[in-house]
């Protein structure tokens, strides 16, 4: 198990904005019985956080220009 979250942590952004569109669409067919959408809705949810914690260290290390036009951590 160890070995598939440690897989997750490799998955670029883009990876995991392409898998959320096709849990996307598979929640959107109503013939997907009940536990198949629990199923999907959480996985979804942890794709999610995955991506915002990327987002949020991606955040940490943009640099900005203060005004004597030195670079600062954002």
């Amino acid at each position: 198990m160890m070995e598939d979250k440690n897989k997750k942590e490799e998955i670029s952004l883009e990876e995991s904005f392409s898998r959320l569109d096709e849990m996307i669409e598979k929640l959107e067919d109503r013939e997907l019985p009940l536990e198949e959408s629990f199923r999907l809705y959480q996985q979804g949810m942890e794709l999610l956080k995955h991506c915002s914690e990327k987002i949020d260290t991606v955040e940490k290390k943009i640099q900005i220009m203060n005004g004597d036009g030195e670079l600062d951590e954002f």
